[in-house]
């Protein structure tokens, strides 16, 4: 089995421009449209959204690599960081380090990549851990840097990196093509191509002992948020959490060739599904303040709790909606009390009511935009 960089061209990967034309348009328009709607949001609102966005990248960019997290502690920790008022949670080594990688790949998203900015995100990545020799370095132990799965007597390897001593040089040559490729670069790059041929090459490398994929992925992001003119989480890889079998697939294809268009159009894909779904959460905080300034002044303690509960839950909402026993678990309400309640709710045109009996249900009343999976035949 032969490597991408192993073989003689390395690291000249090609591709076809004219079949990725369409999707760096698309991601193009889409950036517009986001940055469009966000403008209707109050401070207060683009600060919610922003917070929500960033830690469910967080949490979902450690996920894809099996580390589960609290999705409200990494919160708390991005508001602390932020200088926002906070629960004061407590955050594990793990929770707090992501988060405040997600706040600087945010509020210095204009700023030039480099290997310091790189070394300091994998020193947050790696907070609290005693098992790694290398911190905030590039990888020296002599053993092959392996991606593997299946049992010990018989691992399947998907990808071999180069070995340890070939990563500083490799590096260099990768901080020579992300200077010439950037925006002001002689062989710039169109956003989507550069962000995807980034990530390919950063995790065909593997130059960190462990956190390769929470590294690459913000490289990624932040390359992405470069292209815009304000900051912005894209929110990849959320994206790619719900995508992680294809992930991985098409990465380990990406891996054996150097002709890698098929790798492209797949991340740019993923790129423009990540960019409608910040379009959806834009519009739903829209929704959600409409219908607040519609009937807040008509709603009750008890009324007011669940809806905030309903709309924490974003646009999907309650996996099969709410039901009369949620609502007084949420609010301490009695039954009687609970049905009076979600019946007022239902004429104001807060929530509507669906099926009978045991099996009634409530959905928030507020137009939203569908999810959608982004395929390549859609881009091209």
């Amino acid at each position: 089995m032969m490597w991408n960089w192993q073989q003689d061209a390395w690291p000249e990967f090609s591709w076809d421009r004219h079949r990725l034309t369409r999707a760096e348009a698309l991601f193009a328009e889409g950036a517009g449209v986001v940055i469009g709607a966000s403008k209707h949001l109050s401070v207060e609102e683009r600060n919610s959204l922003t917070i929500e966005l960033m830690s469910h990248e967080a949490v979902d960019t450690s996920a894809i690599e099996g580390e589960p997290l609290d999705r409200d502690s990494v919160q708390s920790s991005i508001r602390r960081h932020l200088g926002l008022q906070t629960d004061h949670r407590r955050a594990s080594p793990a929770e707090a380090g992501i988060a405040e990688m997600m706040v600087d790949l945010y509020e210095r998203s204009a700023a030039p990549l480099t290997e310091g900015v790189l070394f300091h995100w994998h020193r947050l990545i790696a907070n609290g851990r005693t098992d790694l020799k290398d911190i905030g370095r590039y990888r020296t132990h002599v053993d092959p840097m392996q991606i593997v799965s299946g049992p010990l007597h018989a691992p399947k390897v998907h990808f071999e990196a180069p070995p340890s001593d070939e990563v500083a040089n490799e590096m260099a040559r990768f901080w020579q093509w992300m200077e010439r490729s950037g925006p002001a670069g002689d062989a710039a790059l169109p956003a989507v191509t550069r962000a995807g041929l980034a990530h390919l090459w950063f995790e065909s490398i593997h130059p960190f002992e462990d956190g390769n994929g929470r590294v690459g992925r913000a490289v990624s992001e932040k390359i992405l948020a470069q292209s815009l003119s304000a900051p912005a989480i894209t929110g990849m890889a959320s994206t790619l959490l719900k995508h992680r079998k294809a992930y991985y697939a098409e990465l380990e294809r990406a891996h054996r060739e150097l002709e890698i268009t098929d790798w492209l159009l797949w991340f740019a894909a993923k790129a423009i599904e990540a960019q409608q779904h910040t379009l959806r959460q834009v519009e739903f905080v829209l929704e959600k303040a409409r219908l607040l300034d519609r009937i807040g002044s008509q709603l009750n303690e008890r009324q007011e709790r669940a809806l905030l509960r309903l709309f924490a839950a974003g646009p999907d909402g309650f996996l099969g909606g709410m039901s009369a026993a949620n609502y007084m678990k949420i609010t301490t309400a009695p039954p009687a009390t609970a049905t009076r309640d979600l019946a007022a709710l239902v004429g104001m045109g807060a929530v509507r009511r669906t099926g009978e009996n045991k099996s009634t249900r409530y959905h928030l009343n507020i137009a939203v935009l569908p999810a959608i999976s982004v395929k390549v035949v859609d881009i091209l």
